[in-house]
């Protein structure tokens, strides 16, 4: 009676026991299943034994199996997590892991299998060693069958069923399917002097090695031909396999010789997993040197062991060690393989902690790296954890970390919420684009306000775009002034037809008489597309509504994904890339497009004003710009752009910004449609013969740069209120930063130029004509009509040497013949 309710113990077992795993069949008491603990989410892997009537003998074994593995703690073996016995079955619970069988089976490409079965041979013969060095175990079942290999791809030793002391004799195998792999000794009773106590297990690892490269062993005569077995790897094997025991290497000579040069377990894949396995005790100079390393050498690992070998210890060298920024790059591109919930678990962490760094590195870093992780950060994260660090970024002193942070905003803009993109930001780039020293991070800065702006509030777009755009036309750094016109360009669409002809181009008319010649081409340009579009709108006025669709939209018709990968950026990486190439007498041929941007046309040659005057600051940004930006010529604006690479300022030449080149800046698409806002750059390569300058961590601008607020632009006082997008500068007097040493003298009345300019008034305002080119640009003009002058007055002078001879010519000859 009592037995009708007694309860069965495995239902009481803390596991559930899932599918059947194939690959063991014939070559094990076992049945390997697939488990997860109950209550929880981790997987396991159940190994299943079901007493039969007349096997009484294997359940004896089943028992003595569970406990030896019980005791057995080691990295190469099987690790025990859990058991149940009963008089009908018995459960054993491991790791989760899969048969080698299985594993092999799975497609790999040649390289990625010989790195494996390099790494996986290399373990299990760690193990051995492990158990009969240590142990004074031995194995006796080593094969394809009694290997198993769980996530992170490391090749346990399991199917302890058969283990016995050294000195003792090995038990009878029951199974017949495993006969193959019995050493010749134990087969010929005529062998009675024993062999070393490794031998069997050697035997048993070749035999192992064997069906690594060449499938399941079925009989043993097999073993005589090494069959696909790599060469490196062909004399241990061979020795393993010798029919004298005595002959047969033990595991730790066998890791000796296979680890020495030209050794199958001597290639990178097992290096790195060493030093991960031995990081811990690595001093930070090993550490820095091998992340930096590590994601050359990444690409032919399988894709497991970088996500649960590799990816825990960079996670782990970031939260408790100093790595540093060397982890970023490893810990992105294995990034990649994971998919959104282990992203979100793994290397989001990590990122908004790493955003909160001191280092300028790592945030440098972090900031060209956005776009690969950006997709996987919520927007509470974003708004609330991330973007307080990278707003900082805008005020730091290194010009590298702001130009990454305003590149970043392309990036992050549509995810920020309206406070952050609309206020935050916007205040930021007003003061960016007014005051800041560099005059391609005031490029930057309009190139990506043109980017974003479809991000913009409709309302905040009508304040801001123009003003911003107008304000860019009167830098004296002429590629700034190329960004804004191309910028109007691509976002014509966010402008009323009204504005377009009172505000837009009253503006470019301005610039038909930049001292630029590419500069003049693109503002004729964009000039007639919009003279087009106004002209289509008076011949047709039901097309006006048609025109203004994307005024009041709450979001582009213009596709983000089209425009961030627009040409590129206008001036990049100011502080890590200075080029200094020779100079040359034009530029290649800009190409045009006409007003409706569907067709692209050849353009006239376009060369540079003399440079011999220009001393200023902005004229070698302006010939930095030149070198390091990509011609857009032939990308078809699908390239990827061109982010700084702050690896390349260990490389390069101590001296500061400071270049040699006078190569003419030139436009190579006008951009009207396409978006091109790298087209007024061309492409150069570095002289060989001079070598790359190098900036510093702490980069300061050169004694002889003067600050953008020192200029004149010609601007009227009146209004200043209406201009949004100098309110939000907050530009003052007295917070205006020191003037460098080489900067010229500013009269009072355009110390603040910036900010009383009433941007939005055109009627009130004076021609902006007269300041357009600045003093960077127009003082190359003056020397040149300076050195003109010079060369006609020599001319004249040579002409009158010329004539006073040929007067006196005849004369001579008049006297000799009266003296005669």
């Amino acid at each position: 009676m009592w037995s009708f309710f007694a309860r069965d113990p495995a239902k009481d077992f803390g596991y559930e026991i899932g599918e059947l795993v194939p690959g063991l069949d014939d070559k094990s008491i076992w049945q390997l299943h697939k488990g997860k603990k109950k209550g929880g989410d981790q997987d396991v892997s159940v190994f299943v034994f079901e007493a039969k009537a007349g096997y009484e003998s294997l359940l004896d074994t089943a028992k003595a199996s569970v406990k030896r593995l019980k005791t057995l703690r080691h990295p190469n073996i099987l690790q025990y997590m859990d058991s149940l016995e009963t008089e009908k079955v018995i459960y054993l619970v491991t790791e989760y892991v899969e048969p080698l069988v299985t594993n092999l089976e799975l497609p790999k490409k040649d390289e990625e299998k010989k790195l494996v079965a390099s790494w996986g041979l290399y373990q299990v013969t760690k193990g051995l060693g492990f158990l009969t060095g240590d142990c004074g175990l031995s194995h006796n079942n080593i094969c394809s069958a009694s290997v198993f290999v769980n996530r992170a791809g490391e090749w346990k030793i399991g199917g302890v069923d058969y283990m016995c002391p050294v000195t003792d004799t090995p038990p009878r195998k029951s199974l017949h399917a495993l006969d193959c792999y019995l050493p010749p000794e134990l087969k010929d009773s005529s062998h009675k002097r024993p062999g070393p106590k490794w031998a069997r297990d050697s035997w048993g690892l070749g035999c192992l090695i064997w069906e690594v490269f060449n499938g399941p062993l079925t009989r043993p005569s097999s073993l005589e031909s090494p069959g696909k077995i790599p060469k490196s790897l062909t004399p241990a094997f061979n020795q393993l396999t010798h029919s004298n025991c005595g002959s047969r290497p033990s595991p730790a000579d066998v890791l000796t010789r296979c680890r020495s040069s030209g050794g199958f377990f001597k290639n990178s894949f097992v290096d790195t997993m060493l030093f991960i396995e031995e990081i811990q005790i690595k001093d930070s100079t090993e550490k820095n040197r091998f992340f930096s390393g590590l994601t050359s050498v990444m690409d032919n690992f399988p894709a497991n062991v970088c996500k649960y070998k590799i990816l825990p210890q960079l996670i782990n060298a970031f939260e408790f060690g100093d790595a540093g920024s060397a982890v970023l790059t490893p810990l992105f591109k294995i990034g990649k393989l994971l998919d959104a919930e282990e992203f979100q678990k793994k290397i989001v962490p990590c990122v908004v902690k790493l955003f909160s760094s001191k280092d300028r590195a790592t945030r440098a870093r972090l900031l060209q790296q956005v776009d690969q992780f950006v997709d996987h950060l919520s927007n509470d994260v974003l708004n609330q954890e991330v973007f307080p660090h990278v707003v900082q970024g805008f005020s730091d002193t290194n010009p590298t970390i702001r130009e990454q942070t305003v590149k970043a905003i392309v990036h992050l803009a549509p995810k920020l919420n309206y406070n952050n993109l609309n206020e935050e930001v916007m205040r930021h780039f007003a003061r960016l684009q007014a005051r800041d020293d560099q005059g391609g991070i005031r490029t930057n800065t309009t190139v990506c306000l043109g980017k974003i702006a479809s991000h913009l509030h409709p309302q905040v777009r009508q304040k801001v775009l123009i003003v911003a755009f107008t304000r860019a036309m009167r830098d004296p750094f002429h590629p700034s002034r190329m960004a804004a016109i191309l910028a109007l360009s691509a976002t014509q669409g966010y402008f009323t037809l009204k504005d377009c002809a009172t505000k837009v181009l009253p503006a470019l008319c301005a610039l038909t008489m930049d001292p630029e010649k590419t500069v003049r081409d693109h503002a004729f340009r964009a000039i007639k597309g919009f003279l087009g579009k106004l002209e289509k709108v008076s011949e047709d006025p039901s097309l006006a509504e048609q025109m203004e669709a994307d005024v009041n939209a709450a979001s582009s018709s213009i596709p983000s994904s089209l425009a961030a990968s627009w040409a590129g950026w206008a001036v990049t990486s100011l502080t890590s890339k200075f080029y200094r190439s020779k100079p040359t007498e034009g530029s290649p041929n800009p190409t045009s497009a006409s007003a409706g941007g569907s067709q692209s046309q050849p353009s006239s040659n376009v060369t540079s004003p003399s440079t011999e005057g220009a001393t200023s600051n902005e004229r070698r940004a302006s010939e930095d710009a030149s070198a390091d930006s990509g011609s857009g010529a032939d990308d078809k604006w699908e390239d990827q752009e061109d982010w700084g690479d702050m690896e390349e300022e260990n490389k390069s030449n101590p001296e500061k910004g400071r270049v040699s080149s006078r190569e003419p800046v030139s436009s190579a698409q006008d951009g009207w449609d396409d978006g091109g806002w790298e087209s007024f750059e061309e492409e150069r390569a570095p002289s060989p013969a001079e070598p790359l300058s190098k900036s510093s961590s702490e980069s300061k601008p050169a004694s002889d740069t003067k600050p953008t607020s020192s200029y004149n632009w010609g601007i009227t006082r009146d209004n200043e209120t209406d201009d949004f997008f100098s309110s939000a500068s907050h530009l003052k007097a007295t917070k205006q930063s020191k003037p460098v040493a080489a900067a010229s003298k500013q009269s009072p009345s355009s110390e603040n130029a910036w900010e009383n300019d009433d941007w939005d008034n055109w009627g009130a305002g004076k021609a902006p004509g007269p300041a357009l080119g600045g003093k960077g640009d127009s003082k190359s003009e003056e020397s040149r009509q300076q050195r003109e002058a010079r060369r006609q007055q020599r001319q004249k002078e040579l002409q009158e040497r010329r004539a006073a001879r040929q007067a006196a010519g005849p004369m001579k000859c008049i006297v000799a013949i009266v003296v005669g």
